[in-house]
């Protein structure tokens, strides 16, 4: 196309009647004024909290649940309260919330120790200080401010991941130090199985409180849906059913409502795109579609090298047999993947973990099954297209330079 057939073709865009009245409301950081089917949850994490507007400590709280039940939205939802009531009755209170998934700020001990320094006004550099003395640091800072601390750390597993638990542990320490301020601790997990993993000292401290977030069943997610859908699209322009189909698809995904928001929206970016005026079922089809195969290649780009290794040995060992395949054979593949990308191969128990991490993700389907005298083992099958599997080897393969 022309830069004058450019020029006419955003003309032409700008001219179009959109669907759309606030795309932005059905975005994963939007937070509604009512969060539906999470009330209970809500109020127990305010009761928690709540002592912190009498100058208290709360408890130090951990939140788990699959992806796209509400955890951070609840979360936000509550602290913004909380701010707001401390803001008028001036109570000293400071929340920093921090997403352990975000490189550059949480991806070492150093860097999110620094990032919690500056926001008490220290100037950190980038790299150089010894980590002790970045701790020492953040522990003055709090202590002269005189204020509660309630630190969020998002996708803590994450963090534990990236670090060992040896800064949570610090963490969750540090009130001993502390002469006048106090910090509490709320984490948020999508892994279910995270707290068993960690030191038990930690896991004791970190779970002075525990919430569950249980899935949204496919009526809720119609609430949920419908609640957004008002705010995000112009009257009319959502075909009678496709709330509902977004929501079944969504609830077969584990009720996430994440997912189900990402496929509403998609949805109506397809039908704009294709100057259509209104979002039909077979527009959520293509969605679906669209979402899967960029989700699994996000995977397959960020995960560390290890699990790259694993996943591509699993479409490797699935592309020669077409029956369910075992971990033993998968583990076979994967110690020469590992000679071949100049890997240290992990032990047949570290994989095993991987595995289910990639099982929670949803990118394989990993059932534990009995052979009897001979021990148990991991019955595995991919669970992304044979398309997709073909953009992913070729990512993987640049990612760990395969030949």
């Amino acid at each position: 196309m022309s830069q004058k057939g450019l020029s006419g073709f955003f003309e032409e865009y700008l001219k179009k009647d959109a669907i759309f009245k606030d795309k932005k409301a059905l975005q994963a950081n939007y937070t509604p004024e009512t969060i539906p089917h999470r009330e209970k949850q809500i109020k127990e994490m305010a009761q928690i909290l709540a002592p912190v507007l009498k100058t208290e400590k709360p408890s130090n709280l951990f939140l788990y649940g699959k992806t796209g039940t509400g955890k951070t939205l609840s979360t936000k939802y509550v602290s913004s309260q909380i701010e707001e009531m401390a803001s008028k009755n001036e109570i000293p209170l400071k929340i920093i919330y921090v997403n352990c998934k975000l490189k550059k700020v949480a991806d070492t001990e150093y860097r999110l120790m620094a990032h919690l320094a500056r926001e008490f006004g220290k100037e950190i550099p980038v790299t150089g200080l010894p980590t002790d003395e970045i701790y020492n640091l953040f522990f003055e800072s709090l202590d002269i401010s005189n204020k509660i601390l309630i630190l969020i750390l998002d996708e803590i597993d994450e963090l534990v991941k990236k670090t060992g638990d040896r800064l949570l542990y610090n963490l969750t320490r540090i009130n001993s130090e502390l002469k006048i301020s106090q910090l509490s601790l709320v984490g948020i997990s999508n892994n279910l199985t995270f707290s068993e993993s960690l030191d038990p000292r930690v896991k004791s401290s970190l779970s002075e409180e525990e919430l569950v977030f249980p899935p949204y069943n496919a009526i809720q997610l119609q609430d949920i849906l419908n609640q957004r859908a008002k705010k995000a699209f112009k009257q009319g322009r959502v075909a009678e059913g496709v709330i509902s189909k977004c929501a079944a698809y969504a609830a077969r995904e584990h009720g996430d409502a994440r997912r189900a928001l990402d496929l509403l929206r998609v949805a109506g970016e397809i039908t704009e795109r294709n100057n259509l005026q209104k979002v039909e079922l077979d527009h959520i089809d293509e969605a679906e579609k669209r979402i899967e195969r960029d989700r699994v290649l996000e995977i397959a780009l960020s995960q560390p090298k290890q699990f790259q290794a694993t996943l591509y040995s699993i479409i490797e060992v699935s592309s020669q047999k077409k029956t369910l395949i075992f971990a033993g054979e998968v583990y076979d593949t994967y110690k020469k993947i590992c000679i071949q990308a100049g890997l240290r191969p992990l032990t047949q128990r570290r994989l095993s973990d991987i595995i289910s991490e990639l099982d929670m993700l949803g990118v394989i389907n990993a059932k534990i099954i009995s052979k009897g005298r001979y021990g148990r083992t991991r019955e595995i099958k991919l669970a992304i297209p044979q398309h997709t599997q073909k953009e992913v080897k070729k990512i993987i393969e640049g990612g760990l330079d395969l030949s």
